[in-house]
């Protein structure tokens, strides 16, 4: 999401890249996608899913999550393989389709399409980014990171640093979720202040 910074630089205080809108200076370029949710649950087939899917949007990449209809006559010690293979079958049987999806979703808002499908706990995301993120830490913030590969947590300091942002995610959704609403009121209010 959206880094905080301590400073008043890199929001227009002598950072040499202004504050441009609503992200700041990292998704000036960007097409706005506050309607992509819309678009997409719209232009959808019907069919595919059972209910409205989740999509999300980051400044890289929407991704579409929807939950499937699960197979009938599986019983609790096969459910999970039947899962799988239902969400295998829709994979390979939408393949254009979703293609064809992504290709507009792409052109619309600047962003690449990912797809993942879900039934009960099984859930599968089909296809991607994985974004390199770089960051500079101190020596108490690096011994983390490094006893973590020691312990066998991680097999290096990027997985380890993938790993703690995944349970921080994990651990604080919550308060991550009220966040992002803030910020989105934030932007909302500042799209419909006066322009200076």
């Amino acid at each position: 999401m959206h880094a905080t910074h301590s400073s008043g630089k890199g929001r227009g205080h002598g950072g040499g890249r202004g504050f441009r809108g609503a992200g700041g200076w990292q998704q000036a370029d960007l097409p706005p996608a506050d309607d992509a949710a819309a678009w997409l649950t719209g232009r959808l087939p019907d069919d595919w899913f059972v209910g409205a899917p989740t999509i999300t949007v980051d400044r890289e990449e929407i991704v579409i999550i929807g939950e499937l209809a699960a197979p009938e006559g599986s019983d609790d010690n096969s459910a999970a393989a039947a899962a799988q293979g239902r969400i295998g079958r829709f994979r390979e049987e939408t393949r254009e389709a979703r293609m064809q999806i992504a290709d507009e979703a792409e052109a619309r808002y600047g962003r690449k399409v990912a797809w993942g499908a879900s039934i009960g706990e099984t859930k599968a995301i089909f296809t991607h980014l994985a974004v390199p993120a770089m960051t500079r830490l101190r020596h108490d913030e690096r011994r983390v990171l490094d006893t973590l590969v020691d312990a066998g947590v991680a097999r290096s300091r990027s997985d380890a640093l993938a790993w703690c942002v995944r349970l921080v995610g994990e651990h604080t959704d919550e308060w991550l979720t009220g966040l992002r609403e803030a910020m989105a009121e934030v932007d909302k209010l500042r799209a419909e202040g006066p322009d200076l």
